[in-house]
């Protein structure tokens, strides 16, 4: 599960705040292991700063704290505000910005990703997949394995996103595709013809942004007339 700390305090020294927050930055790189930090200041009080820092996981931010760096940092903020700053600590419940880039990263693993292994940084290990293609669910990080080798054995294709939208703790991603049937796929031996479909995926997410099911719907049967295994 993501983590997120929100650093409050007022202080009139803003450029001095700045550029200790430069300090900190460069005295830790490599080791720092915060992913995204933010400062903003409050539009009606200019004396009152708020630091947004988001980590991997509350363990990842506690190897951060332990730093002998970050103390001493923080004994040079509080030299620096008019009142001792406050903390607060989140888990992340609820991170869509991370779920549409895991949908994405999905997509482009699916078409490119050469070590199927790593399929398991986006997918839950008892993923469910729900395609119309399919007689039944695939269900399984090997199943799901077996279902990329089989795509990618038929054609060399890519996914191009067109739309994303996202609520709690699903996305939905309009996509179009684009293949050269270059394999035997489905019983059709290889045309080398291109071939092109559109589709849309909606994926439901856990917490810590892993995909856990997956609802597909393509044009399957233009896909297979355009193959010659139906009639147009």
């Amino acid at each position: 599960m993501s983590f997120v700390q929100i650093i409050d305090c007022r202080t009139s020294r803003i450029e001095e705040l700045n550029r200790l927050m430069d300090r900190w930055v460069e005295q830790t790189e490599g080791r720092r292991t915060a992913t995204h930090s933010i400062v903003g200041k409050d539009r009606s009080d200019g004396s009152h700063i708020v630091e947004i820092v988001e980590f991997p996981s509350y363990d990842v931010a506690m190897r951060n704290s332990q730093l002998p760096e970050t103390d001493r940092i923080f004994r040079e903020l509080v030299a620096l505000c008019d009142e001792m700053p406050t903390f607060t600590d989140l888990d992340v419940v609820r991170d869509e910005a991370l779920y549409k880039a895991n949908a994405r990263r999905l997509l482009d693993m699916i078409a490119t990703e050469p070590e199927l292994a790593l399929l398991d940084e986006v997918l839950a290990e008892n993923y469910h997949d729900h395609d119309p293609g399919n007689e039944q669910d695939v269900i399984g990080m090997d199943a799901v394995r077996r279902e990329v080798e089989m795509w990618r054995g038929g054609f060399d294709f890519a996914f191009t996103v067109e739309d994303q939208l996202a609520d709690g703790d699903r996305v939905c991603t309009r996509w179009s595709w684009r293949g050269e049937h270059v394999g035997d796929f489905m019983g059709i031996q290889p045309t080398g013809m291109d071939a092109a479909m559109t589709g849309t995926v909606i994926h439901r997410f856990r917490d810590d942004g892993k995909i856990v099911e997956g609802w597909w719907h393509y044009d399957a049967l233009g896909l297979m007339a355009r193959l010659g295994a139906v009639e147009a």
